[in-house]
This record gives structure tokens, sequence and C-alpha cells, in this order.
């Protein structure tokens, strides 16, 4: 059976420790994480957790409270608690490199991820845009979609990090019918849902006003909205976002279409913190995320909520067996 890969992620934040708690697990499907074991063996020893590193060579697996598997990656620089060193970077990236290509050959059924430091990387000197878009190069795939979700709402995003003043003019017709296929293709394959029912936040206050408030739900979203409901797609056209997340309108919504990432994001953050997961859709292979970032005043703590990890493993698995 192949497993779950988790990357443990930036080896001075809380990546170490929330990984460490998937030894409270007991699933049927491997979970190896990416990491240096000496690493993950300090870091338990910091936070007085007892556990079983296994280091994971493709041998059989059995699963038992206490016991993790480990793929080991050395670090090349020690880690200290909290203080990034650019030097550690490259292990970094090796866990996605490994994650990636072990998931595009079929020899995982998909990743999870821990947080990592966009920064210290790109001190490095490597430019590193983040997850998304490396597995998104990796895959060699046009666009992919960044999509939060908690246990009962779902948010995708139609940009993601541009900056506001951008955002605008990267909401084009083109980019709209990608993003669209790509939700509309992954809630049926990989959430199972047969006739998935989407609504859309428009771009501007008020989803412009009929024109009042600007031109871009008329000239751009609201046409590219009814080709798809022309289609018998169950899709709204552009909704005012003030009014759109409000209990009765999204009682029968299976995922909200956010216009740009400051728009749907914080509803949803403030619905679930701590419990929301990132998934990627359109990509090959199933990827899953934590919802928030490194915490590196509270690595090696014990105050590091490990909550957004078990959440993302469990979806990874559960849309593993479909």
């Amino acid at each position: 059976m192949h497993p779950l890969y988790i990357t443990s992620g930036e080896p001075a934040g809380i990546g170490p420790d929330i990984c460490l708690s998937l030894a409270n697990r007991v699933d049927e499907r491997p979970i190896v994480v990416l990491a240096d074991k000496e690493l993950l063996e300090v870091r338990a020893e910091q936070l007085k957790i007892k556990i079983d590193l296994i280091e994971y060579v493709g041998q059989e697996y059995s699963s038992a409270k206490g016991e993790l598997y480990v793929e080991h990656i050395p670090v090349h620089e020690k880690v200290v608690l909290g203080q990034l060193n650019p030097k550690n970077s490259a292990y970094v990236l090796e866990q996605l490199r490994r994650s990636a290509e072990y998931a595009i050959t079929g020899k995982s059924v998909g990743v999870a991820t821990a947080p990592v430091q966009k920064s210290i990387i790109n001190d490095a000197g490597i430019h590193f845009s983040g997850h998304t878009e490396y597995y998104q190069e990796y895959a060699g795939v046009e666009r992919v979609v960044m999509m939060l979700a908690t246990k009962s709402l779902r948010v995708a995003l139609a940009t993601t990090h541009l900056a506001l003043r951008d955002v605008p003019d990267a909401i084009t017709k083109e980019r709209l019918h990608q993003v669209i296929d790509i939700l509309i293709h992954d809630l049926k394959t990989k959430f199972k849902i047969e006739h998935p029912n989407i609504l859309v936040c428009g771009l501007n206050p008020h989803a412009g006003e009929d024109g009042y408030l600007g031109m871009e739900e008329i000239e751009v979203i609201n046409p590219v909205l009814e080709s798809y409901r022309s289609q018998g797609i169950h899709m709204s056209l552009s909704l005012p976002a003030d009014t759109l997340f409000t209990p009765e309108n999204l009682e029968d919504a299976d995922a909200v279409l956010a216009m740009y990432h400051d728009q749907g994001l914080p509803v949803l953050k403030s619905q679930g913190f701590g419990e929301a997961i990132n998934i990627t859709l359109g990509l090959p292979f199933i990827r899953t995320s934590v919802d928030h970032g490194t915490a590196l005043s509270l690595a090696g703590t014990g105050q590091a909520k490990s909550s957004s990890l078990h959440v993302a493993v469990d979806l990874a698995l559960d849309l593993a067996r479909h």
C-alpha cells in the first residue's frame, strides 16, 4: 500500500512539532514524514514526547500509537529553535522535490505539507513563490487553483498572492474559464460531488451595482458565468461578497469562488482557523496543507496546535480512498 508523505517544512518552526503529533494516529495507510530523523529526535526530547521514530525505506508498514515513520533527509546546518537559516533552504526544497516526485510517479497517494518560510528560501538565492507554485511547476500544469476548506465551507480563489492593485487586470475571461474548469473537475472527481453548486463573488462592492461601482462584473465575470449556466452547471452570477457568506446562502453551496485572497479567506479562517486546510486543485495528485505559518516563536514550546495538520491528513487519506 503506497504511503501518504508529509513534508515537515521549515526546521526552525513548528513543522517538526506538529509532525511528531502524527505518532498519536493509527491509520490503515502508511504515513511517512520527510524530515531529518535526528532533528525530530531532538525536538521530541525538547517537547518531552516519548516516540519511536522508524526510518522508512519501503518496508511493510504496521501502525501503532507512539510510532512515526520517517524518510531521513539530512539538514545542512544545526537547527536553532526559532532562528531561520538560509543554509537549510535546500533541505526544505528537497522535501518538496521528493514529495512531488513520489506523487507523480505513483510511489505515494499524495502529500500533506507543513509550513515553510518563503522569505528565507528567497534569501538563500532561490526564487520561491510558495508550495502551490512549486508543485504546479514540478507537475508541468498550466494553472492550479488554491482552495481552503473547513468542515462546512470551501473557498476557491480566482487569484492568489497578488497585490490588490493588480487583481482587476488579472481577472480575465481566460483565467476565469481555467479556474472554473479546474474547480468543477476536482469537485466532481476528487470530492465526488456529481453536480456541484458554486457561488461566485463579484470583484467590486455590491458586485459592481450595475456598473456604477465597476464594469468587471458586466464585461468579464458574468459573461463567463453565463456560459457555464447555459450548460446546466449550478453556478450563481456574481454576488456581493459582503452578503454572500450568510448561512442562508451557503446552505446548499458546495464551494465559493472568491476573486482575490483577502475577499474569501478572512471569512473562512474566522470560521475555522486552526482546523482549516489548503487544497491545491488542478494537480495530477492529492496535495493538502495546513492553513497557518511557521510560528517560529512557538517552536519547541509545546504550544503549537496540530489540528490543521491532522485535518489535512484526514482529507488527503479520504480523497485517496475515492
